[in-house]
């Protein structure tokens, strides 16, 4: 400010007034077309180096170190290519090896790898006969190259890590004159007489997950024959393939297999006869049971005497379900149905007491629903549970949280070593480097304290990032600063350091990246949806295993943590869950029914329903209902009980009581009135109760009563007739012609009194001895 102001007072005294008003006018343009042309400078320099001049004219690639974890009497080989980034043809050119200076940080290490100008000053100087030459090279074009050195050569005098440069100097036609054109730098950990102080125990969890691969979806026979979407398995499980090639790595290491068992059960399905969906419906045999049966008994091979934990059936979504709420009585129902997975198909018992949320990311809720189930220690990652005072100290892995859990905390360095594209020779080689390059200063960091710490790489590694964390861990089985642990209970249960971070983070920390890759709130709608759908069907079913099994287990995963980052595949999959199960439903339906007309007063109406099922329905009712009851009474509710595959008609009685058309609904209901199926509607005409009828009707009934009337007084008459000839006897003998006494009525026919049984005349009474 001071000297712009003196600019001023001098301008002014040297410019007329009306000039240098002008001129301050234009001052605030000019400045800001000097800002406009130092940012355009400042952004097209870095584009203009990446380009190829200077130290970066030229790429190289470090494909190979080996060994990864040399000692004193190694010859240590280092492979790679070279390749002109320039415009112009490199001359002259040769590899060389640059050894820099001792790195004393963890920070340290992770910048090593990028691409920065030569440094003479900490990169060293080129080590003298161990050079390769190149010759020419023009724009464009690579050259493959290989240095061997002995590892004495180095002359490294004391244990640690050092950056071990390749460079590539040589000339080219604007100067022509050596100099390094590029360079490339890996690391190597040097400690060839094993660690002065403690080793450091080191567990590598060894996950052998995949996506959802089977839907509730079956054959309709009798052994429920699976149908997979597709046949994508079968290709990871072959030889070559990355399920492959994690079993076949994994055998020969000191590793903890971390297993979801439904992908055993999904394995094992494909091992017997299975179908694959088509277009148009139209499935096809599925043909990867012989991969499947291999790759099922290389695991057991491979799993034989090691520590195998098992996660929740499916590997739910912990996160998921501690933010969006739901599905936690599925979670305990996926522990319980993890350990029978694993013992029934690997003969081992696996530990269910471990949970491991996404990328080790938690948070208090995470923690409860994580925990919820049984499991009472949880595997998260430093980057989550932090140090309290941001100390870059490691330390021991196992730590109280309260409540009785334990925290896992995994290291997140060498946790996330192995992440990225793994596919090229130089990204590869560098992450092993770099993995035993952070081990080896975890050990350095205080020798003299024996710590544990626990490695949990990323969920489902691809084969380049499985082998590459292969050849890490043989770098580390020399065992001279780490020590192998085959069991992630033994690191669980190591003692804690003091000052290590207990605190447990809140919800605002969990990072907002992994929160937008959750299953949405209106996915756990969907699920309990569902399962309610289930709970109602399975209980008309005589066999609802055949249902219950296939669909729970679809359920669960729905809740897969491999739906992270495909909303689209795991909304689809919900909805394929769902439309099966009403295709099932639908199986027990009413036949449609065409109207119906009354010809009487009452009459039955049958209705039928149908079973489209394999196998029987009971505890179903059917109930018609009347819309109108005061015209048309139908009784109550029928059970229903059908075998598989057929169908039963159902009759209910009902009566009229006025003319008419009336709309009767069916509808199927489950014991505890749950509805099943779709109502279906039907039209009774009542057109036979007309006033005639009505009139004839009541005619008849009268009649009815009349006669009824009659036949009584008759028998009353006539009971009165045989009291009046029981009176006293006088010795004298009545009439024998039969004629009328006076007291008497005359005979009728069927009159029992004209019926004497004598032959005397005199009408004989009950109980009355006849004299002759």
């Amino acid at each position: 400010m001071a000297e712009a102001a003196e600019f001023q007072e001098t301008f002014r005294g040297t410019t007329p007034p009306a000039a240098f008003h002008r001129i301050r006018a234009v001052l605030p343009l000019l400045a800001v077309l000097l800002v406009l042309l130092g940012a355009t400078e400042l952004s097209t320099a870095p584009t203009a180096r990446a380009d190829g001049t200077g130290s970066r004219t030229v790429a190289v690639s470090i494909d190979s170190l080996t060994p990864v974890a040399p000692t004193q009497s190694d010859k240590i080989t280092v492979s790679g290519t070279v390749t002109n980034k320039g415009r112009s043809t490199v001359s002259a050119g040769h590899v060389g090896l640059r050894v820099g200076g001792l790195l004393s940080t963890r920070s340290e290490i992770d910048d090593i790898g990028d691409r920065t100008p030569f440094s003479a000053g900490t990169d060293g100087p080129e080590l003298s006969g161990h050079t390769q030459k190149i010759g020419k090279l023009q724009p464009g074009i690579s050259r493959e190259f290989t240095l061997t050195v002995p590892a004495k050569d180095l002359n490294l005098d004391r244990d640690g890590v050092y950056a071990l440069g390749v460079s590539f100097s040589g000339q080219t036609s604007d100067q022509q004159y050596d100099r390094v054109l590029g360079i490339r730098r890996t690391l190597l950990p040097w400690q060839p007489s094993g660690a002065d102080g403690k080793k450091t125990k080191v567990t590598f969890l060894w996950p052998l997950i995949s996506g959802t691969h089977l839907t509730a979806r079956t054959e309709s026979d009798q052994q429920q024959t699976p149908i997979f979407p597709n046949d994508d398995l079968a290709a990871e499980l072959a030889p070559g393939g990355r399920l492959q090639q994690l079993v076949a790595l994994g055998q020969d290491l000191h590793v903890t297999w971390v297993i979801d068992p439904d992908l055993l059960a999904t394995v094992e399905a494909m091992t017997k006869s299975y179908q694959v969906a088509g277009p148009g419906g139209k499935d096809t045999p599925g043909r990867g049971q012989a991969v499947a049966k291999q790759w099922l008994s290389q695991l057991q091979t491979a799993v034989n005497g090691k520590e195998v934990v098992a996660l929740p059936f499916g590997d739910p979504d912990i996160a998921s379900l501690a933010h969006r709420g739901g599905g936690l009585s599925h979670l305990q129902s996926a522990t319980e149905l993890a350990a029978m997975t694993v013992d029934t198909i690997l003969q081992t018992k696996p530990r269910t007491d471990f949970a491991w949320p996404v990328d080790g990311a938690i948070d208090r809720s995470v923690v409860d629903v994580g925990t919820s189930a049984g499991a009472h220690n949880i595997i998260t990652r430093s980057d989550s549970l932090r140090e309290p005072d941001g100390s870059p100290y490691a330390p021991t892995a196992a730590r109280q949280i309260g409540g009785g859990n334990t925290a896992i905390v995994a290291d997140a360095r060498l946790s996330t070593a192995f992440e990225g594209d793994m596919t090229h020779a130089g990204d590869a080689s560098l992450a092993v480097q770099r993995f035993l390059a952070q081990s080896l200063m975890i050990n350095k960091q205080a020798p003299e304290n024996e710590r544990s710490i626990v490695v949990a790489p990323q969920r489902m590694p691809t084969t380049s990032q499985a082998q590459a964390m292969a050849t890490a861990l043989n770098g580390l089985s020399a065992g001279r600063w780490t020590q192998p642990l085959d069991r992630l209970s033994d690191a669980a249960k190591a003692k804690p350091d003091p000052a290590a971070g207990r605190r447990v983070p809140g919800p605002g920390s969990y990072p907002d990246a992994l929160r937008a890759q959750e299953l949405p709130t209106e996915a756990f709608t969907e699920i309990q949806k569902t399962q309610r759908e289930l709970s109602s069907f399975k209980t008309i079913l005589t066999s609802p295993d055949r249902v219950v099994i296939p669909f729970g287990s679809a359920i669960i995963r729905e809740m897969s943590t491999s739906w992270r980052g495909d909303p689209a595949g795991a909304s689809d999959f919900r909805a394929a869950v769902q439309s099966y199960l009403a295709t099932l439903q639908g199986q027990v339906k009413l036949v449609e029914k065409s109207d119906a007309t009354l010809s009487g007063r009452s009459a039955t109406i049958p209705v039928t329903v149908k079973n489209g099922l394999l196998q029987g329905i009971d505890h179903l009712y059917l109930q018609l209902e009347s819309t109108q009851p005061n015209r048309l009474k139908v009784t109550d509710k029928q059970p229903v009980k059908i075998d598989g595959g057929h169908s039963q008609s159902v009759k209910f009685e009902t009566r009229a009581y006025a003319n008419g058309p009336v709309t009767v609904k069916a509808q199927l209901y489950t014991a505890d009135g749950q509805q099943v199926g779709e109502a279906m509607r039907f039209t009774v005409h009542v057109t036979s109760i007309t006033p005639m009828v009505l009139l004839v009707i009541a005619g008849g009934v009268l009649l009815l009563v009349l006669a009824g009337l009659r036949i009584y007084l008759k028998r009353k008459r006539s009971g009165s007739h045989d009291g009046a000839g029981d009176g006293p006897e006088t010795g004298g003998e009545g009439p024998s012609d039969g004629g009328d006494s006076g007291g008497g009525e005359p005979e009728r026919p069927g009159d029992p009194a004209a019926d004497t049984g004598t032959g005397s005349g005199e009408p004989s009474r009950p109980g009355e001895k006849v004299e002759r």
